[in-house]
């Protein structure tokens, strides 16, 4: 039994390989071209390159600390309590707890993505994972008082309550679909995730 779950984390680690070439692949291929853009368009060149350094300084400083969390989540909080939380059976409170674990971070949405991977493995709805993900998109607590402040309390109520009933809705729908067709985390992505 062993030697088969041996051959299927090799299996799984030949196939995150094979994607990293790939994506090797990618930056060595496009590096030229975005150089020879940037020659070709001196002007649009400047601000490309400089779009570029400010993302590639943006995530130089929050993944090293988003890595550290993902350790720290894998590691410390049981499968046991993400499940009684956030799992199938978590009901109303999970749903809360998503969009309060969704809503109150600040950092841009790719920061979320490792997080609800790891929470997925860890036993998370598929539901509230959406849930999740998208109060981390779409409802903010600092961005609702700046909207609060420039847009008003009604437009901010009507945009804030609508968000709330379409986000529960759809990732019902999704997280049916997901479970119906037996989705699960890729191991290779996350496989701290069982520790």
């Amino acid at each position: 039994m062993s030697g088969n779950g041996n051959a299927e984390a090799d299996g799984n680690k030949r196939s995150l390989r094979k994607r990293m070439r790939w994506d090797y692949a990618a930056l060595f291929l496009l590096a030229p071209v975005f150089v020879a853009v940037v020659i070709a368009f001196p002007d649009k060149g400047g601000q490309a390159r400089h779009v570029a350094w400010e993302y590639f300084k943006e995530m130089a400083i929050i993944l090293p600390a988003v890595f550290i969390i993902m350790g720290l989540v894998s590691v410390w909080v049981e499968r046991e309590f993400i499940v009684r939380f956030l799992g199938e059976g978590s009901g109303v409170k999970g749903v809360i707890l998503s969009f309060i674990l969704g809503s109150i971070p600040m950092g841009p949405l790719y920061v979320a993505f490792p997080l609800a991977a790891v929470l997925l493995k860890k036993g998370a709805k598929v539901a509230n994972i959406i849930i999740f993900l998208s109060a981390w998109a779409c409802i903010k607590l600092p961005a609702e008082l700046m909207e609060f402040q420039f847009l008003g309390w009604k437009f901010t109520l009507v945009r804030y309550l609508t968000t709330l009933v379409v986000v529960v809705a759809l990732s019902e729908v999704i997280g049916r679909v997901f479970f119906k067709h037996g989705y699960e985390a890729p191991d290779e992505a996350i496989e701290a995730a069982d520790g």
